[in-house]
């Protein structure tokens, strides 16, 4: 490593010899003690070349302290938001001076959410709560909040787009304040630095301000993102690493279904999902939202098949669906919804050699149930065995469900959370349960009343399937 080049030049310092009072310029007096000819010339601090700041340190505000010293109850306990599902997703509650970022499309329901969330808090802790807005009035946000039901007593409103009038609001509530929402953090701009609201030293400036009063008041900060069309939060990157927990509310425009995605949770697991309703009334939560992710039909058909994936900590039953049509372009086209495109060719052509179903010559579509984007391998079985009785044209039976990692070889490999995806199987009502081997290892056969089959290739999961359907292909393939 090559040392940073130093000037020879450096900052004359002069030092008191009584109180150690330092000063840039010499004098005959000390300006802290009073004492006449204690002050020497010392030895300053050496600049380096491409750095502004200096070597020399300041005194701590606050200084360092052994972690030994730092008992559990001066952490505090977490503030639950009242929302079981918002603090799955946020490991068990608010800490103290979190800062948290939420961001979402145009009407996915992050005010209303968090409107919901803020009347909760203040109803539950009789404590100040403040949502500040930036895009609504008062009256608008008022009219919302009673649409919602969101009237708590506690539950204060502003709206403004002033950084300093924001933290006046802040300041007129005392120090017993249990929430503050900022809404949103792109709207808002501080007069003492240049450049327009939404712009990037603005947003920097407003979140690290807020940042700062956060971590210094102890009061759990929610701020709001907006995104651009790549659904991504406007500004700089920087802004995702400034504040502790980084939250997405995804869901398709034409469904009322929404999922509370951690995408970054200093205090948590990332990746965990909640799974709300956007309603008349507001965000509803949905404690088993498996029942969303598969279709409701009383007898099978072809180019379907249960999986269990893992969001999170959380297995969720999903159904994986397929058409395969013959076409006659020299290109088939491949159409896939809610999962990977890269993957989901390489599962086609896995499919196709292992089965010798001709592929090369049908379009194939796949997709996933509810709106939900899955990228979890141990979907893989499923895919194919959709993929499969699309093109053969027999039906998986109803109480299937399928899961495996599938390579490229055709293997059927283990998945992370094996016996928590086949125990929420069986919870849901499925009797036969396809697996790789090993499988019957990872589960308590006395909670699981299934039959777990295991199949080492997708071939013999193929074969299984077949044997089980309950009626033969009609055209004979």
């Amino acid at each position: 490593m090559v040392p940073a080049k130093t000037t020879g030049r450096s900052r004359p310092a002069y030092k008191c010899s009584e109180c150690g009072w330092t000063t840039a310029k010499w004098v005959g007096r000390c300006g802290e003690c009073q004492a006449w000819g204690t002050v020497d010339e010392v030895a300053g601090a050496t600049k380096v070349v491409g750095l502004k700041s200096s070597s020399t340190g300041t005194a701590p505000v606050r200084p360092a302290r052994r972690i030994s010293e730092i008992s559990r109850t001066q952490v505090g306990n977490r503030l639950s938001t009242g929302l079981a599902e918002f603090d799955r997703v946020l490991g068990g509650g608010l800490v103290a001076g979190q800062v948290l970022l939420l961001s979402g499309e145009p009407g996915a329901g992050k005010s209303t959410l968090l409107l919901t969330t803020a009347n909760s808090v203040a109803a539950s802790t009789r404590r100040p709560v403040l949502y500040v807005s930036g895009e609504e009035s008062v009256e608008q946000i008022a009219t919302r909040a009673h649409r919602i039901g969101a009237t708590s007593e506690h539950l204060f409103l502003a709206d403004t787009n002033d950084l300093a009038e924001a933290i006046g609001h802040l300041d007129a509530l005392g120090d017993d304040v249990a929430l503050v929402i900022v809404d949103s953090v792109q709207t808002m701009a501080s007069a003492d630095v240049e450049g327009r609201a939404g712009g990037v030293s603005q947003v920097m400036e407003v979140a690290g301000t807020l940042t700062r009063l956060a971590k210094a008041r102890g009061v759990a900060h929610c701020l709001v993102g907006q995104v651009t069309k790549e659904s991504t939060v406007a500004g700089p990157r920087a802004l995702e690493h400034v504040v502790d927990t980084t939250l997405a509310l995804e869901g398709d425009r034409h469904t009322t279904l929404r999922l509370l995605r951690a995408v970054k949770n200093r205090y948590g697991a990332a990746e965990e999902i909640a799974c709300f309703e956007q309603t008349d009334a507001g965000m509803v939560e949905v404690p088993d939202p498996s029942v969303l992710f598969r279709a409701s039909r009383e007898a099978p058909i072809p180019g379907t098949c249960l999986a269990v994936t893992i969001e999170g900590r959380r297995p969720l039953i999903t159904e994986m669906q397929a058409l395969v049509s013959h076409t006659k372009a020299p290109n088939p086209r491949r159409g896939v919804t809610g999962l990977d495109s890269a993957r989901v060719n390489m599962l086609v052509a896995v499919t196709d050699n292992q089965s010798g179903l001709k592929l090369w010559e049908q379009d194939v579509y796949a997709a996933t149930v509810g709106g939900l984007r899955s990228t979890d391998p141990g979907g893989d079985l499923a895919v194919c065995l959709a993929i499969a009785s699309a093109s053969a044209g027999f039906p998986v039976p109803l109480d299937v469900a399928a899961i495996g990692e599938v390579s490229l070889s055709g293997d059927i490999r283990r998945v992370t959370m094996l016996g928590q995806r086949i125990a929420e199987a069986a919870r849901l009502g499925q009797r036969r349960i396809l697996a790789p081997p090993g499988a019957r290892d990872a589960v308590s056969h006395e909670k699981v009343k299934a039959e777990i089959v295991e199949v080492a290739t997708l071939l013999d999961a193929v074969r299984a399937v077949r044997k089980w359907a309950p009626r033969e292909p009609a055209d004979g393939r």
